[in-house]
């Protein structure tokens, strides 16, 4: 699973990691690879039917950018109280906790997570630093596939259905961006200049 927000630069690391899994790699029908985005709590059934989950997400460990983090099982916290480990307002962490508070929780679970360089450039795609990781990410979790005992198989050019629209694929957004002189990088001008107002 990928979770994360494509229009917020790093944010969307999971999601592109998830895509370039299913771009590159063909799995078993006991997989499924999805893009989870940012529904948040609407994740839960998927959680709860998992027997193993491997998640792909920006997270904040006040690391350096670009460094890799694999978490494993208990080492992910999985109860409320503790600070937000996912950039998401609701963060991976709750669905977890509600998973294991209704007794249908995944026997194996794995965070490949990135910590993000940049999140306030709406319509931004990943930074270098983070891009550059992903080769990283996706072999971790392929190694953590078959520790399971799930094999990926490379695909041919073009083999793969993908998991969401072509418009969102990370070249075709990437070109179709408009200038930072046509586009607000930060949000909505409009709602920025209400808010500056109202801060008077």
């Amino acid at each position: 699973m990928g979770i994360g927000n494509v229009l917020w630069a790093d944010e969307g690391f999971g999601v592109r990691a998830v895509a370039a899994l299913n771009e590159g790699w063909r799995f078993p029908e006991s997989v499924t690879l999805m893009d989870g985005g940012t529904q948040g709590l609407y994740l839960l059934p998927y959680v709860q039917e998992a027997r193993r989950i491997l998640v792909f997400d920006a997270i904040d460990y006040g690391l350096e950018p670009g460094t890799l983090q694999i978490v494993k099982d208990g080492d992910i916290p999985s109860y409320m109280g503790v600070g937000k480990m996912s950039l998401h307002q609701s963060s991976f962490q709750e669905v977890l906790s509600l998973a294991q508070l209704s007794g249908h929780t995944p026997e194996k679970a794995v965070l490949v997570g990135v910590q993000p360089k940049l999140l306030k450039d709406f319509g931004g795609s990943l930074t270098d630093v983070v891009r550059a990781r992903l080769p990283d990410a996706l072999a971790a979790g392929l190694q953590v596939l078959a520790e399971w005992g799930v094999a990926g198989t490379p695909r041919g050019p073009g083999d793969a259905a993908p998991l969401f629209d072509a418009s969102l694929a990370i070249e075709k957004y990437e070109d179709g961006r408009p200038s930072e002189d046509a586009a607000c990088r930060v949000g909505d001008e409009r709602l920025l200049a209400l808010r500056a107002s109202l801060e008077r």
